[in-house]
Order: C-alpha cells, then sequence, then structure tokens
C-alpha cells in the first residue's frame, strides 16, 4: 500500500520534470539582425541550450551565452546545430542570442530549447541525510532521458524536413535540366533536318 501511494505521488514528479524548465522555440532571425533571450535563475542552477537551423542560407548561425556578469560563457560562429549545458556560477540573468548579422539577405530559421533545472535548496542536503530516496532520484533522471530523446525526435524532424526539401530541390534542377537538354538536342535536331533539306534543294536546282 505504501509502495502504491508513493507511486502516484512520484507521477506528478515526473510530468513536472517533462512540461516544466523547458522552453522550445522556433524564430526566425533576419539578416543583419540578432534575436537574444533571457533566463533569471540562482547560483548552481543547471543550465543548457540546443539548437538546430531548420532553414536558411548554408543552415549556420552565430550563437552566444552570456553570464550577468558579462563573461561569454560559449561563443560559436557559423554552426548549424549543438547542445551547451552548464551550471550558473552567479545569480542574475542570463542571455542567449542568436545573430545572422554575417548574412546578408537570408534570413534563418532556429529552433532551439531552453532547458532550465530546479534552484537549488539549502535543504536537500539535511533532506537526504533524513530520509534518502534513490526512487526519487532515478524518477527524475529517467524524466530528464525523456526530455532529451523528446528533442531529438525534434531534431530528427528538422533534419528529416531539411532533407526532404534539398532531394526536392535537386529533384527539381535534374528535372529542368533534363527538359532543357532535351529542348536543345530536339533544336538541333530541327536545325540539321532543315539544313539538310536545303543542301539537298540546292543540289537539284544546280
Amino acid at each position: 500500500m505504501y509502495s502504491s501511494y508513493k507511486l502516484l505521488w512520484l507521477i506528478p514528479t515526473i510530468l513536472t520534470l517533462l512540461l516544466s524548465y523547458t522552453n522550445c522555440y522556433t524564430i526566425t532571425v533576419d539578416a543583419h539582425a540578432e534575436e537574444c533571450f533571457f533566463e533569471n535563475v540562482e547560483a548552481g542552477t543547471k543550465m543548457g541550450l540546443s539548437f538546430e537551423i531548420a532553414e536558411g542560407g548554408f543552415l549556420d548561425i552565430d550563437v552566444k551565452i552570456t553570464a550577468p556578469d558579462g563573461a561569454v560563457l560559449y561563443s560559436g560562429q557559423r554552426e548549424s546545430s549543438g547542445i551547451f549545458t552548464f551550471s550558473a556560477t552567479t545569480s542574475g540573468r542570463y542571455t542567449y542570442c542568436f545573430s545572422n548579422q554575417m548574412s546578408t539577405m537570408t534570413p534563418k530559421v532556429v529552433m532551439f530549447n531552453l532547458e532550465v533545472g530546479e534552484a537549488p535548496n539549502k535543504n536537500n542536503d539535511k533532506k537526504e541525510e533524513v530520509n534518502p530516496n534513490k526512487l526519487e532520484d532515478m524518477i527524475k533522471e529517467l524524466g530528464t532521458t525523456l526530455i532529451t530523446v523528446k528533442h531529438e525526435q525534434e531534431y530528427m524532424q528538422v533534419r528529416d524536413r531539411i532533407h526532404r526539401a534539398i532531394n526536392e530541390s535537386t529533384n527539381s534542377r535534374v528535372v529542368m535540366w533534363s527538359i532543357f537538354e532535351a529542348s536543345v538536342l530536339l533544336v538541333m535536331t530541327l536545325g540539321q533536318v532543315y539544313y539538310l533539306k536545303r543542301f539537298f534543294e540546292v543540289q537539284r536546282v544546280v
């Protein structure tokens, strides 16, 4: 009976892990533009950023993560995808920026996830010493793994859409090139027939 009650109590924990602390966005960053997002967290909070470029140009963008004191925690140039996790060293506002300033005219479509863990609790250590709960830790780890799997599925969908677009574009170009070649061959054939016809007509007159 106690185990059943305990499992029922852990179900909301799983749902909280799956539905909270993860923000999924899809944005369009125009050429020569920069889009930034902010998260206010406490020191010691685990944070993460994962992103994927879905459309636009060469599928690349500049990424930067800045701490409240202005220190650059992560900086990437012309990246197509990436995952970066860290623990907040100080309390305050952390900034995530996607920059498309290197592009002259092509906007970029970016799909990304901001993950923010639970704020550290000063009483956690005392509670763990009094009543250690390994099952709850396992449930939390399982919830984190499920979130990772969910993100991977979303990225696979984006990659599938990108590859499908590339295949369709390549197929369209092949079809257009085939039509062009057939048109050139047809014109050359008609030209040769016309030339030979004129040649034999001239021979008869002579």
